[in-house]
């Protein structure tokens, strides 16, 4: 559902050049600094990067799902961790108070996250509790007007970066599952929220972890998002499956990248006196991963485009981040090999790159995860 195909056009267009003349010179700094240079982030503020998903009315650009995918092939033929830095603003670390925060909440946060002022967070994941999220074990127990909420987060994403967190925490002790979770919004400067280490990751240097610490951690009750206890669980699932649209087309645009790469590189690479795109075996590791791109990225505009006709896509949604993801995988994996010993030292990239789209097969939910939510989904549908 695009609003407007050329604004949209423009749009893209400068995401295009930004990534081409500004990001991917600065690929390798940003892999051995661990950092993205600041000049870099103020750009992205410029350009409106931190905004693209939240609604007009607090200062976004209020892009449809379709309009958000397009927008992630074109962040994504660069590295991953510049897309990391404004991709949780857009997507978790954001979509809980617009899909179910108060107006007094999405009046307070979404501004400031739209600008870039702040930076959101999504804590979920626990050291107990990664694929299995219902068993998380974070508490949050009713105190006057607060909530006081102790456990620890594990993996979070731009935790180190983070002004305000998206906490997952039970706020029924009794109850099992997800009935007795609840949302909050927490600001990094609360008493009691502490940050361990920086993790130290294969791939996506530049774009960091860490563990959020929640140690007596009081909390306002007018944080609670949406007002209501025992929600906090249907309000993550729903952000998940923006999510996971989200990083199916990261994946997608980065296999385009590599594939890229790789194809301009088997053109110039002689061996037995010609160029190496000549050789059929090349051909065919080129063809497969030009198939299944093309593949994955008819998958994620069809279930955008469901999502914004109001359908509910969560099997579609774990069917393009399962498929695009593992295509990603593939797509690394072959441009390794054309590449041949080029391809093992990191002064070709494609390393990098290989080490980066890993995590895109873990995080949002595992390929097993999709797959078990899929066929659940498909029973559920058969009996009715």
């Amino acid at each position: 559902m695009i609003k407007d195909q050329e604004t949209l056009n423009m749009l893209l267009d400068s995401v295009s050049r930004f990534v081409r003349e500004q990001l991917v010179p600065i690929e390798e700094e940003v892999a051995e600094t661990d950092r993205i240079p600041e000049h870099v982030v103020s750009q992205m503020r410029e350009l409106g990067l931190f905004g693209m998903t939240i609604p007009e009315q607090y200062g976004g650009l209020s892009l449809t799902m379709e309009e958000e995918v397009l927008f992630a092939f074109e962040i994504a033929k660069t590295s991953p961790a510049f897309r990391s830095l404004i991709g949780t603003n857009n997507g978790i670390g954001s979509q809980g108070i617009v899909i179910d925060g108060t107006e007094e909440q999405k009046q307070k946060y979404l501004p400031r996250l739209a600008s870039g002022e702040i930076i959101g967070s999504f804590a979920l994941t626990e050291p107990g509790s990664g694929s299995d999220a219902a068993s998380l074990r974070t508490t949050a127990v009713r105190d006057g007007d607060y909530y006081v909420l102790n456990g620890t987060k594990r993996f979070i994403t731009n935790a180190p970066e983070a002004d305000i967190f998206t906490v997952m925490a039970r706020t029924d002790p009794k109850a099992r599952g997800g009935s007795a979770i609840s949302a909050f919004v927490v600001e990094k400067n609360t008493p009691g929220l502490s940050l361990g280490k920086i993790d130290k990751k294969m791939g996506q240097r530049g774009a960091h972890t860490c563990d959020v610490v929640l140690e007596d951690c009081r909390v306002p009750a007018a944080n609670l998002i949406g007002g209501r206890e025992g929600v906090g669980f249907k309000t993550a699932m729903k952000v998940l499956d923006k999510g996971r649209l989200h990083i199916a087309a990261i994946s997608v645009g980065v296999a385009e990248r590599m594939l890229n790469d790789a194809l301009h590189y088997a053109i110039e690479r002689q061996q037995f006196g010609q160029p190496i795109a000549e050789f059929q075996l090349i051909q065919a590791m080129l063809a497969d991963s030009k198939a299944e791109i093309y593949a994955a990225r008819s998958m994620v505009i069809d279930a955008a485009r469901r999502r914004d006709e109001g359908q509910d896509v969560s099997t579609e949604a774990s069917c393009s981040k399962l498929f695009a993801t593992e295509m990603c995988g593939r797509v690394a994996d072959r441009a390794v090999q054309i590449y041949g010993g080029a391809g093992y030292v990191s002064d070709y990239g494609i390393e990098r790159f290989y080490r980066d789209v890993r995590l895109f097969r873990i995080y949002e939910g595992t390929t097993q995860i999709q797959q078990l939510v899929i066929a659940r989904n498909m029973i559920r549908a058969a009996k009715g």
